[in-house]
């Protein structure tokens, strides 16, 4: 069996959603070869999972109180080893099972891709006769078992300052920074997913870490991974890392906004074109940073490796069938595919209470939708049947818009304060309402400013709410749910076994027959974001530069151009043509 076959038990991840829907997901999936990504945003929620796992698996537990010294890092740290501790004792007892049951060691073969040599090894030994040699064969497979990976995210942008008594605390106590040297004390070997761009102190923060760098085999212990908007991106911040010793493991390319949660709104770029460049590019752009790396290394008098270390290219964003999971692997040759808004309906693998579970079952269109709910100032996917966002509407009604900051990891804005508050606050929305009360614009600006004020939703506590409430540890949350528009396209509880199965084409969980394929989807989402914002300036109100608008809607020509040139590639060819000329004259129509 190859290295790259062994390193590669599935093609499909389950990337990170929200701070607490893949919070111990891991637990759930790694022992199955699944690898999933935990976010390191909320360590208040971290520790309140601890407690509940220690409870859970007997294993006593000591509190890492917010009096504690470097507490962020302690809590983070102490988490992701609780969580390998407990991943290894799950395949250590999952490799003693006997084949002949149905258990957790038979449904580790069974969810494997059917083309996997690992897949057809065990079917193999199911169909050998020779007791003598099936125990041979059985042996081996025991021994090929390994557990998917404890993924973590950070995003670089949320690195809120720490006080103490007043002072403000050293750079290295900040959010990212301490989550950073949480994850780099532990004793997983994973990979930290950094997104929302390039951090330079962060960045640099990493090298006072030796499980970032390589052996003299290439191992890396903790791989650095980055999520990229665009190849120019992956130069950009693999050059900066690479001249540091550091080397990028992954690019992992995301839809702007065909995706859950943030949505980084771009020009008009869709993940076809860019995953070409990447495919055409890939070996120039590893060969240019490994100059840097070799030469970086060399210069800090560490060790350089014998090869250079692999590089994978990965995607997620939308993708909802085996066909287009499948293309995306064979003619783009990512090595892996992101699955997530669709795991939402997987209890199995993803924290949703039974409350919102019902709603995401029932979802429509109009129950999901991208606006100005993060206090961040970046466009957010939500469901707005959900109870944080029925709270928040509540609390604007009753006249006392804003929500209580508890947690604070989005306090940002100095607009008001001297110490920086959360846009989506009581504190923050009473004062910048007060301030557009009295500004002089006209009625319908001041009207459409208020309403993207009033929006802001209290992310950083509420994406937490859906673990809190399952685990009952906090019965009264109000969940915020930030599922894609994928979801639509979903409509039932699902095993683990059966979302797997429809990934690799075994069975259908598709609600509609009328689902639009994955690349239509995405440039209809930036068709209509354009649209909208064509028709804000009509109205007078902010919006993009028309030169900023201008741009996105050729990108968007040119990328409908470049699906019609696949042609013969691309599955459902006639279906697709028709979708893409429909879209061809919708954008040609559009007057700036």
């Amino acid at each position: 069996m190859s290295k790259r076959k062994m390193q590669n038990i599935h093609n499909f991840h389950i990337p990170i959603m929200g701070t607490g829907f893949t919070i111990d997901t891991p637990l759930r999936v790694a022992k199955f070869g699944i690898s999933s990504v935990v976010s390191l945003v909320d360590d208040v929620l971290i520790e309140q999972v601890r407690e509940y796992h220690c409870n859970q698996n007997k294993l006593s537990y000591e509190a890492i109180e917010k009096t504690d010294s470097d507490y962020r890092a302690k809590r983070i740290t102490t988490y992701l080893n609780l969580l390998d501790h407990l991943i290894k004792k799950q395949v250590e007892e999952l490799k003693i099972l006997s084949f002949s049951e149905d258990n957790d060691l038979k449904k580790y073969f069974d969810l494997l891709p059917d083309c996997s040599e690992l897949k057809k090894s065990y079917l193999l030994m199911l169909q050998t006769s020779d007791q003598t040699e099936k125990k041979q064969k059985q042996t081996l497979l025991r021994e090929s078992i390994q557990a998917g990976s404890i993924d973590v995210n950070i995003m670089t942008k949320l690195n809120g300052e720490h006080y103490s008594d007043g002072e403000k605390l050293p750079a290295q106590y900040s959010d990212a920074l301490a989550a950073l040297r949480g994850y780099a004390n532990s004793t997983v070997s994973s990979s930290m997913i950094f997104s929302a761009g390039l951090n330079p102190v962060l960045y640099g923060y990493m090298t006072e870490f030796d499980d970032f760098f390589p052996d003299e085999k290439g191992h890396i212990k903790k791989k650095i991974v980055l999520k990229v908007s665009d190849y120019r991106s992956a130069v950009i911040q693999g050059k900066f890392l690479a001249k540091k010793g550091l080397w990028v493991s992954e690019y992992r390319i995301e839809s702007a906004l065909n995706c859950g949660g943030h949505a980084f709104l771009g020009d008009g770029s869709v993940i076809g074109p860019i995953l070409e460049e990447f495919k055409t590019r890939k070996t120039e752009l590893i060969n240019m940073l490994h100059d840097y790396f070799v030469k970086a290394l060399q210069a800090k008098g560490c060790v350089v490796p014998e090869n250079i270390p692999a590089v994978k290219v990965t995607v997620q964003g939308g993708i909802g069938t085996h066909e287009e999971h499948q293309f995306l692997i064979d003619y783009y040759q990512v090595d892996s595919v992101g699955w997530a808004t669709p795991f939402m309906l997987v209890p199995e693998a993803v924290n949703v209470d039974e409350e919102h579970l019902e709603k995401l079952m029932h979802a429509e269109e109009k129950d999901v939708r991208l606006n100005s709910f993060s206090p961040l100032g970046i466009s957010f996917w939500n469901l707005i049947t959900s109870a944080s966002e029925l709270a928040r509407q509540q609390r604007v009604q009753e006249g006392c818009p804003g929500a209580t900051c508890t947690k604070g990891y989005l306090r940002f804005d100095k607009e008001f304060t001297e110490r920086p508050i959360c846009q989506a606050s009581k504190a923050y929305i009473s004062k910048k309402m007060a301030e557009l009360d009295n500004t002089e614009m006209a009625e319908n600006v001041k009207t459409f400013v208020k309403e993207m004020l009033l929006n802001k939703s209290c992310i950083c506590h509420d994406l937490a709410g859906c673990v809190t409430k399952r685990y009952h540890i906090d019965p009264n949350a109000t969940p915020a749910v930030c599922c894609g528009p994928n979801i639509v396209n979903f409509a039932k509880i699902a095993t683990l076994q059966e979302m797997v199965d429809h990934i690799y084409g075994r069975t259908s969980l598709l609600a509609k027959n009328n689902r639009p394929h994955v690349f239509i989807r995405e440039l209809e989402i930036n068709t209509d974001f354009l649209e909208d914002e064509i028709e804000k300036r009509k109205a007078g109100l902010p919006t993009r530069q028309t030169e900023k608008m201008k741009e996105m809607r050729d990108n968007l020509i040119a990328n409908v151009g470049y699906y019609q040139q696949l042609g013969e590639v691309l599955p459902k060819r006639q279906e697709l043509k028709q979708a893409l000329d429909r879209l061809l004259q919708r954008l040609r129509s559009i007057v700036l």
